[in-house]
C-alpha cells in the first residue's frame, strides 16, 4: 500500500497592508514605528477590509487552540516558523453564577480568566505578536519597560526562544513579580522611579547604539503589540457561541486592552462573522492611578497625567498613551468608568475568589469592585450579558492580602482540640 503524505497546511494571507496614524491618518508601511512622522501621533494597523472578510468561523475553528487560530486577523506570524511565542490563549471563560446572584444579575456574568496563561496574565498575548514582529524586523533581542506582567512574559518568551532580553521595572515592584521576571536568568534592571520615569529611560535607551538592535516591544514595535489584545476579545466572542456580549468591564492602565478588544469586536462585525449587536465598554481603575476615569468624570478629551499611588501596580501608569481612545471607546458605546480605592480592591479579589474559585492579582480586584459600583449606582444593567477580565494571577500580588486572609481556627493535633474549636460536636 501506498502512504500518502498530507498536504502541506496552506499558510494564510496577512491581512496587514500598514501603519495609520490614529491622529492624522497619515499611512505607512509594515515598519518598526510607533509614532507617526507627521503629527507624532501613534500608529495602530491598518487591514484590508476584502481579506479580513475572507476569513471564516470554520477556518478559525480549524486552527490551534491557541492565539494563533486567529492568525489571518492579525498583522505578523501567519507562518508558524516565523512565530516566538509561548503560545498563549484559549483562557477559560468561566460563568460567575454565584457572584451574579449576589450582584442582582438575572443575565449571565462570565469572567475571562487570564491568568491561565503560560505566565499567568494577558500579557503574553502582546508579547507573542511583538516578539514575532520584532523577529521579523531582524531584531536579536527583545526588552521592555514594565509594571511587572510585561516583565515576566518578556523574559520568559526570551528564555524559551533563546533570545537575551533586557526588562526594566521600577524597584518597588511587588515581589512575587520580580522573583517571576528574575527566574528566567535574564537581565533585569530594577530603576528607583516610577513606571513613567522607567518608560521615558527606556524610550531613550532604544535610540543609543547599544540598543538599535533591541525591539522595546511596547515602544518600536508597539503596534504590533498592541494587537494582541484583540485576542481577548476575538475569544470572548467564539466561546460565547460567535456572538458579543452585551457589556465587558476591563481595568485600564494605558487603555490599550479595552482599546483593542473594542476594535476586535468591530472587526468581527465587518468581516460578518458575527451579528451586529450594540455593546457597551466599561472601563475600571484604581483610585490611586485614574488619570482616564477623572477625564471621563469631566468630560475631557485629553487625559491629564497623575503620579501614581495605591496597591493595584500593574495599572500604575499615571499618562496612559491610549488613555484618549479608551475614553472615545466608552463614550461610543454608552459606557462608563468607575474607580476604586485600596480596601475595596481587597475586597473584590476576595469576592471574586470566594465566589468563582478564580484567584486575581489586584487588577483583577479593581474589576470586579468596579462591576459591583456599576451595579450599585445603575450604570451596568444586570439583566444583560456580561463579561469581566481578569488579567492576572493572584499569587503575583499576595501582599496586601496577608494582613486579611490566614488560617480560620488554629488546633492541637487531637480530636479534643477539634471540638473546642468548634469544627466537630
Amino acid at each position: 500500500m501506498t502512504l500518502t503524505a498530507p498536504a502541506p497546511t496552506a499558510v494564510p494571507a496577512n491581512p496587514a497592508r500598514g501603519l495609520v496614524c490614529r491622529n492624522c491618518g497619515a499611512t505607512f508601511g509594515l515598519i518598526a514605528e510607533h509614532a507617526c512622522a507627521e503629527c507624532f501621533g501613534p500608529l495602530e494597523v491598518d487591514y484590508d477590509p476584502e481579506l479580513m472578510r475572507a476569513v471564516t468561523r470554520e477556518q478559525i475553528e480549524a486552527g490551534p487552540q491557541n492565539i494563533w487560530r486567529y492568525a489571518p486577523l492579525l498583522p505578523t506570524g501567519q507562518d508558524p516558523a516565523s512565530r516566538v511565542s509561548l503560545d498563549p490563549g484559549m483562557t477559560p471563560l468561566v460563568r460567575a453564577q454565584r457572584l451574579g446572584d449576589e450582584l442582582g444579575f438575572t443575565a449571565p456574568l462570565w469572567v475571562k480568566d487570564d491568568s491561565a496563561n503560560p505566565t499567568h496574565s494577558f500579557k503574553d498575548r502582546v508579547v507573542s505578536l511583538a516578539a514575532t514582529a520584532a523577529k521579523g524586523f531582524g531584531y536579536t533581542k527583545i526588552a521592555c519597560a514594565s509594571t511587572g506582567n510585561l516583565a515576566n512574559s518578556v523574559a520568559a518568551h526570551a528564555a524559551r526562544n533563546g533570545l537575551p532580553s533586557y526588562v526594566f521595572v521600577p524597584s518597588d515592584l511587588e515581589p512575587g513579580k520580580i522573583v517571576q521576571s528574575a527566574v528566567y536568568g535574564q537581565a533585569l534592571i530594577a530603576v528607583d522611579g516610577s513606571y513613567d520615569e522607567v518608560n521615558r529611560l527606556t524610550s531613550e535607551l532604544a535610540e543609543t547604539d547599544e540598543f538599535e538592535d533591541a525591539a522595546f516591544v511596547n515602544q518600536n514595535v508597539r503596534p504590533y503589540y498592541a494587537e494582541g489584545s484583540k485576542t481577548v476579545g476575538y475569544e470572548i466572542a467564539e466561546q460565547l457561541g460567535w456572538r458579543i456580549p452585551a457589556q465587558v468591564v476591563i481595568p485600564m492602565a494605558s487603555g490599550s486592552l479595552l482599546t483593542k478588544v473594542d476594535k476586535a469586536w468591530k472587526e468581527l462585525v465587518a468581516a460578518g462573522i458575527v451579528e451586529d449587536t450594540p455593546w457597551k465598554v466599561f472601563g475600571a481603575q484604581s483610585a490611586g492611578c485614574d488619570p482616564i476615569a477623572t477625564a471621563f468624570d469631566n468630560g475631557w478629551d485629553v487625559v491629564k497625567p497623575v503620579k501614581p499611588t495605591g496597591i493595584a501596580k500593574s495599572l500604575n501608569i499615571g499618562n496612559p498613551a491610549d488613555g484618549p481612545y479608551a475614553l472615545d471607546a466608552i463614550r461610543r458605546t454608552g459606557g462608563s468608568v468607575g474607580r476604586v480605592g485600596d480596601d475595596e480592591i481587597v475586597a473584590g479579589i476576595r469576592d471574586l475568589a470566594r465566589t468563582t474559585g478564580v484567584f486575581a492579582e489586584t487588577a483583577g480586584g479593581v474589576t470586579t469592585a468596579v462591576l459591583r459600583q456599576l451595579v450599585e449606582r445603575g450604570l451596568l444593567d444586570p439583566a444583560a450579558e456580561t463579561v469581566v477580565l481578569n488579567t492576572g494571577e493572584g499569587l503575583k500580588t499576595l501582599d496586601p492580602l496577608a494582613p486579611v486572609v490566614g488560617p480560620t481556627h488554629r488546633v492541637e493535633p487531637s480530636l479534643r482540640s477539634l471540638r473546642q474549636a468548634g469544627l466537630i460536636a
